[in-house]
């Protein structure tokens, strides 16, 4: 039985006092939950993140980190800045960096293998645009984008691995896929592991599904078979997140 497993991504939003209140807040909200609750923050937000997150249930995860471990990488972070400060989680080629930031399939696939490498657990990110769902192309996209991203990967890394689903035309806009879309594509991903892999392998990997979650919309979404929990952004800098978090 997988576990499912709720992650914020804040994005570029608070500052590490606003951080730490915001952690505070939400706290008492997540509580005694059985799902693995993870925040993935702005980097400069961890340390006050993992103070206030201290004793809870909540996880501090990242939001990105680069596939050296050192150089003359202005401004990027390495996995052991992140693993110095306790991080388990990293949130890895959300589409938002790879629109904005140039980030590749390749370049993604270099980061799972570098936070596998240093024992952080990738939130691998996938998901088609609109105008790739209306050509019909979205489950071959998809499966491209976990191919590519688990080369090199080895199963038991793989079974522990996380998988985001997020329709890019969902992400940030009020519009979620249906429950039968999302449910469609995180069980043809769960093949594309299976055939990578093996059956043990596909049964174990958790799927996310992300793209304007809500509170309304969580508890359908998270009940489907192959979907074991979401990657939430903008609720996830409210009190709503603990709606989301207790679903059940």
């Amino acid at each position: 039985m997988r576990k499912t497993i709720v992650a914020g991504n804040w994005k570029m939003n608070k500052t590490p006092s606003e951080a730490k209140a915001l952690v505070e807040e939400l706290k008492p909200l997540v509580a005694g939950d059985t799902s693995d609750v993870v925040f993935c923050v702005p980097a400069i937000c961890i340390p006050a993140a993992m103070e206030a997150a201290k004793g809870s249930n909540i996880n501090i995860g990242a939001e990105n980190m680069y596939f050296e471990e050192s150089g003359a990488y202005t401004g990027e972070i390495a996995p052991n800045m992140l693993t110095d400060l306790g991080v388990k989680y990293v949130i890895l080629g959300h589409s938002e960096r790879r629109e904005y930031f140039a980030e590749t399939d390749e370049t993604v696939n270099k980061k799972v293998l570098k936070a596998f490498e240093h024992g952080i657990t990738p939130i691998i990110c996938c998901g088609e645009t609109l105008a790739q769902r209306e050509q019909g192309v979205t489950i071959d996209f998809v499966r491209t984008q976990i191919k590519i991203a688990l080369q090199g990967v080895t199963a038991e890394q793989a079974k522990t691995a996380v998988i985001a689903y997020e329709p890019i035309w969902a992400i940030g806009t009020g519009k979620v896929a249906t429950t039968e879309q999302a449910q469609e594509v995180c069980a043809a991903i769960r093949v594309c592991v299976g055939e990578v892999y093996d059956q043990a392998t596909a049964e174990a990997i958790r799927i996310q599904y992300g793209g304007s979650v809500s509170a309304a919309s969580a508890p359908e979404l998270f009940a489907q078979a192959d979907i074991d929990g979401g990657l939430v952004g903008g609720a996830s800098l409210k009190p709503d997140f603990g709606k989301i978090v207790n679903y059940k």
